[in-house]
């Protein structure tokens, strides 16, 4: 390492100071509250007037200073100031070292490395003896796992180091940061001593790793918890789609008097956005109001999807009217809560009002949602306005959902042809959920060409989707193409792939969870679900029902397929909702899967003939039948 030798022109230095002490309080007061370079290149003149250049304690404060400024290497003036001290000691080569940490923003390739630096310094003689904070330093800069190698063995070498609890935990966290837990894992169970850093440190990187196994496992051994490792492990969870346990864990928190704040907050109103229940979300205001919380945009924005998701557009509005501040994620959540439960419309009259009468821009998200609302509606020629309003005037560069979104939508209005050549044409790589919505196009307008073409894409994104195999059937099905079916049906059997068993629940008024599966009779009030739906079935027969057989595809008897249909798990689920609520009421069914066209026209006659509204969220939106008619407009 190379250090320029001029030096500034300063007058010769006085006799020292006969109160040393004072006068060195007195500077480094006036280098901690220096404000720019200006001021400490004066306080470094009068460090050679007094003849303090040299003095390792005001020096090393000086070098904290500039690196707080962010006079970093290469600027030599760092390595000038450092220079002019003769023996330095080992508080200002671990300000040296920093300062050359790649880390901080100013800093540049160009310059030494901290490893290099410390290098120097072990090459001195005598070597002055590493601190705590030097190897703190030098691993908080570490920018390969090579390098924190080297660095953890220096410590082990040197001695004296393997139960300093501050190197110990930076240890872990360069491990953790390096990616490699682990090794982080190692040094935690070899610590003699450990603080709650210790702990909390690898219960965070478990948790953004997915490990909630063992997050789980360190969280209940930690003798000592504190708000970071609850958070920790109610966002783990809830970004792990394990909603309830999420919710268990934030309970507990709240019953243990630890303060929660917007995070943890925000990861259990997700939860409960997974969970889709309106019980959960009527707790979670609560929570908001008790603990008057202030509908801030990050909370406000959470809970507009939550309401959202759990079927409660309306209160989603509410929140979103309540909010005095709202940005372009408040926005994106209207609009694509809006989208999604069939008000096409009011999504796009919002997104006209955010962009036209406030400085809210839309990004990427906003225009899903409102391409969304497009495609559910059939507006074509609105999408095909927004795409390229998205991409000329706000230069978004449409990203793979943006495609899917225009591939729904013309393919669902029956544009498949024009669908293919925009998948032909994207500007990024096809995944599988353009493909699918290709695919999902041809079976409902019945192109087995087309689904041809999509399938062999998809078959090699997605080779272990059974979903995609069934739609691919069923296009093959309904265009008669029975040895093509066949075939279809030996690779399924050939790849050894299962149906995930198609499901519905609901909750019931007591926030008891009930699920539903396909054709089963396991729930305890079975065999008067079933009387329920002969009779609602027979009931609407009256009034026009005639099943929808083609909703079964496979080569059976229609009395067969009228027994299948009857055993959809949505119509269990209804039947159950018909015994639990009265008239007037809201029946609420959750399923796994797109909801069918018999069971559509089921639900759509029932909400008249049973006098209830009937909301259903299936895979791809929410329906509200209310009075005979549904949302959609039965365009979905």
């Amino acid at each position: 390492m190379k250090f320029d030798s001029a030096l500034l022109y300063l007058p010769p230095p006085l006799p020292p100071f006969p109160r040393q002490r004072a006068l060195d309080s007195l500077l480094f007061s006036a280098i901690s509250s220096s404000s720019s370079v200006l001021q400490l290149r004066q306080i470094h003149a009068l460090l050679h007037r007094f003849g303090l250049h040299a003095s390792s304690f005001l020096v090393a404060k000086l070098l904290r200073r500039l690196t707080d400024l962010g006079i970093l290497p290469p600027n030599p003036y760092p390595s000038l100031v450092f220079s002019q001290v003769p023996s330095p000691n080992s508080f200002l080569w671990t300000a040296f070292i920093r300062s050359h940490s790649p880390t901080l923003s100013s800093a540049s390739a160009d310059a030494d490395s901290p490893l290099s630096v410390y290098s120097l310094m072990r090459r001195q003689f005598p070597p002055p003896p590493p601190l705590t904070f030097t190897f703190s330093a030098l691993l908080k800069s570490a920018q390969s796992l090579s390098d924190g190698i080297q660095i953890h063995a220096q410590t082990i070498s040197i001695g004296g180091f393997d139960s300093d609890l501050f190197v110990l935990n930076t240890l872990i966290d360069m491990y953790i940061r390096s990616g490699h837990l682990i090794h982080a894992r190692q040094v935690f169970d070899e610590m003699p001593v450990r603080d709650v850093l210790s702990w909390t440190s690898l219960i965070v990187a478990y948790s953004r790793n997915g490990d909630m196994n063992s997050a789980a496992g360190l969280f209940h051994c930690s003798p000592v918890k504190d708000v970071v490792s609850w958070t920790a492990m109610v966002s783990g969870y809830s970004q792990n789609s394990q909603p309830r346990e999420a919710l268990a864990i934030f309970k507990k928190m709240q019953a243990g008097g630890v303060a929660f704040d917007d995070i943890s907050l925000v990861s259990v109103i997700n939860a409960c956005a997974q969970l889709g229940t309106c019980n959960y979300a009527s707790w979670i205001r609560q929570v908001v109001d008790q603990a008057g919380i202030q509908l801030n945009v990050f909370v406000g924005s959470a809970m507009i999807d939550m309401y959202a998701k759990c079927g409660l557009i309306d209160d989603a509005q509410q929140v979103f009217a309540e909010m005095s501040d709202k940005d372009v994620y408040s926005y994106s959540a209207m609009i694509s809560g809006l989208a999604a439960h069939g008000r096409a419309d009011e999504a796009i009259h919002l997104f006209e009002v955010m962009v036209r009468s406030t400085a809210v821009r839309p990004n990427r998200v906003t225009f899903v949602g409102v391409l969304t609302a497009c495609s559910h509606a059939g507006f074509v020629e609105k999408g095909r306005c927004y795409f390229s309003l998205m991409m000329n005037e706000y230069r978004i560069t449409p990203d793979p959902d943006h495609y899917t979104c225009m591939v729904d939508l013309l393919g669902r209005a029956g544009l498949v042809e024009e669908a293919l050549k925009l998948v032909q044409s994207m500007l990024v790589e096809p995944n599988g959920a353009v493909w699918g919505a290709l695919l999902g196009a041809c079976r409902i307008h019945v192109k087995p060409e087309i689904a041809k073409i999509a399938s062999e894409h998809i078959f090699r994104l997605e080779p272990d989707c059974i979903g995609n195999y069934i739609v691919l059937s069923n296009v093959y099905a309904s265009a008669g193409m029975l040895d093509e079916v066949s075939n279809i049906r030996k690779m399924i059997r050939g790849r050894g792939l299962r149906k995930n068993p198609a499901s519905s629940w609901m909750e019931s008024g007591d926030g008891v969870i009930h699920e539903f599966f396909a054709g089963d009779d396991l729930h305890p009030r079975s065999k008067e679900i079933k009387e329920v739906i002969e009779y609602l079935l027979q009931s609407l027969r009256l009034v026009g029902y005639v099943p929808v057989l083609s909703s079964i595809v496979y080569d059976m008897s229609d009395n067969e397929k009228e027994r299948i249909l009857k055993g959809h798990s949505e119509k269990l689920a209804l039947a159950f909702g018909v015994l639990t609520t009265v008239v007037g009421g809201v029946i609420r069914i959750m399923k796994n899967i797109r909801i069918c066209e018999d069971c559509h026209l089921v639900m759509k006659m029932a909400s008249g003939a049973i006098e209830r509204e009937i909301i259903v969220r299936d895979s791809l939106r929410f329906h509200h039948f209310k009075s005979g008619l549904c949302s959609c407009r039965d365009f979905w």
